[in-house]
């Protein structure tokens, strides 16, 4: 790990009733260049068009395809991932978007909350994260 992760868990163990499997910690001490995102949507980041989804596994992939180009532009890699913060608009996206979440996270340990809102930007989008990363020095 980049990072030192203090008490690194899996979500399958915090919430055992939800059918999740993601790399979380309590905390991340890290120390180098910080990367900080603005809330990543499902949208392409070279037209800013939105996808053509209202599901919010695909919606995911694509936030979190964005979260990783951008983190990479920016020099580094996920494993520098620090923090995630998922805002959803329907808690019952909660289990499909945080297992999607996972297939980006696995090994990362990343401290991540998890937010229930009224409305995003735009009415269609059903997910936005944003995240912060550190490359070490």
């Amino acid at each position: 790990m980049a990072h030192t992760r203090i008490r690194a868990f899996n979500t399958k163990d915090t919430y055992p009733e939800q059918n999740l499997d993601n790399d979380l910690a309590q905390a991340v001490v890290a120390r180098g260049q910080m990367i900080f995102l603005r809330g990543q949507c499902p949208q392409d980041l070279d037209t800013a068009k939105n996808i053509d989804s209202h599901d919010p596994v695909e919606q995911t992939h694509k936030v979190m395809q964005n979260i990783r180009q951008l983190i990479e532009e920016a020099g580094g890699e996920m494993a520098h991932l620090t923090k995630l913060v998922v805002y959803l608009t329907d808690v019952r996206h909660r289990e499909a978007v945080y297992r999607t979440v996972g297939e980006y996270i696995r090994g990362v340990h990343p401290v991540c909350t998890g937010l229930v809102v009224v409305a995003l930007a735009r009415p269609e989008w059903l997910v936005e994260i944003d995240a912060t990363a550190v490359i070490p020095d």
